[in-house]
């Protein structure tokens, strides 16, 4: 059992469970602390500097009785109602209480440790998570202790948004000062977050083979006319207002991503981008239509097939396999509309050399993108003062 009793989350942690109106006051200086205290450079790496890759995830829990103190952790500090937790408890348990999210980041470490490898770059990968074992501050540790100068930080997330960019950035931070406050420990290393991927080639490979292969799936006379559905995470509408510098980058990223795969794959088709796994309550507003409530548009329009591609995640975690393979699904069921779901990128060759990419266009000192530099304003959401 992890040690829930160490301070976690000194910054705002878990977004999925989190409502805006109780989101933390965030502090704008740790977008520019979590690089080494400069903006990214664009020179490149000096040589002989040992770097590492760090995979820095959500997190999940590994059996039952991880399942609530993990949501607690999630949540810790929002005022979530118990009923809300033990409802949401129930979709773990569900798969026995085990988030297949660990094993999807395990399976990417192990796909870019062996691409890294044969591509000749000589550099370790590690794993940290925000929400749950091993901890972010954890692999900090070790990174410290294995004598790494400077990390590279690959989030589990391809597009704008405070949960979605900017609090990995804040994770880094909290991880190098929870460092920095031990005497005891050897000097961290230096930091930065690699860019944005959603329009990446091999992510939108990726995503355009999968959603080639759910179309080819349905019967023949419906593969032509069956509405193409692109989805992602809901967020408060706030957030999203301020997603990126100009604000709204989160969807028109996720809109760029799923025209880019549409194109690729079913050029011509049109297709819709909705929303799903919302949980804030119902009086704050969050980005919609909820994919459940789209399909019943759909049916009510005389469709008579749907294809989702959840364009929105990197890989087949729970949101994914409950809120599309389980209610989405039974919903069209209900609806009578035939259903397809697409798969994720996961660790399609295609999308792993492109993560490599991305870490060599860093390394070889090309110009920092969205999401390695940005602005300290940058998906910053103020928490409405309290009485």
């Amino acid at each position: 059992m992890t040690d829930l009793a160490r301070p976690r989350h000194l910054l705002p942690a878990g977004a999925s469970l989190t409502p805006p109106d109780q989101q933390p006051d965030q502090d704008p200086s740790l977008a520019v602390r979590n690089n080494g205290g400069v903006e990214p450079s664009a020179a490149p790496a000096p040589a002989g500097r040992r770097e590492a890759l760090l995979v820095l995830g959500f997190g999940g829990p590994e059996g039952h009785d991880d399942v609530m103190p993990f949501l607690e952790n999630v949540t810790r500090g929002r005022g979530i109602p118990r009923e809300r937790l033990e409802a949401v408890a129930e979709h773990y348990h569900h798969f026995g209480g085990v988030s297949p999210i660990n094993d999807q980041n395990k399976a990417l470490v192990a796909a870019l440790e062996a691409e890294l490898a044969a591509a000749g770059t000589a550099m370790p990968v590690y794993w940290g998570n925000r929400n749950w074992a091993p901890y972010v501050e954890d692999a900090w540790r070790q990174m410290a202790e294995d004598g790494v100068e400077h990390a590279y930080v690959l989030a589990t997330s391809a597009y704008a948004s405070f949960s979605g960019c900017r609090q990995y950035h804040e994770d880094v931070a909290r991880a190098r000062i929870a460092l920095e406050l031990d005497p005891a420990a050897p000097a961290g290393p230096t930091a930065e977050k690699l860019p944005h991927y959603f329009d990446a080639p091999g992510f939108v490979q990726a995503n355009a083979e999968a959603l080639a292969t759910a179309i080819a799936a349905l019967p023949a006379d419906l593969r032509d006319t069956a509405r193409l559905v692109a989805t992602a995470h809901s967020i408060p509408d706030a957030m999203a207002a301020v997603a990126g510098p100009q604000g709204g980058a989160y969807e028109a990223e996720l809109m760029r991503a799923a025209q880019l795969a549409v194109d690729a794959a079913a050029p011509g088709r049109p297709f819709d981008l909705v929303w799903q796994s919302r949980s804030g309550p119902p009086s704050v507003p969050w980005l919609e239509p909820d994919v459940n409530d789209h399909l019943r548009a759909l049916a009510e329009a005389g469709e008579k097939a749907v294809v989702v591609f959840p364009v929105g995640f990197i890989s087949d975690h729970l949101e994914v396999i409950w809120d599309l393979d389980n209610e989405a699904e039974e919903t069209a069921g209900e609806l009578g509309l035939a259903f397809v779901r697409a798969g994720t990128a996961g660790t399609h060759p295609a999308f792993v050399t492109t993560l490599r990419e991305l870490l060599e266009e860093r390394r070889a000192g090309g110009e920092p993108r969205l999401g390695t530099n940005c602005p300290a304003s940058c998906c910053f959401v103020q928490r409405p003062a309290r009485p």
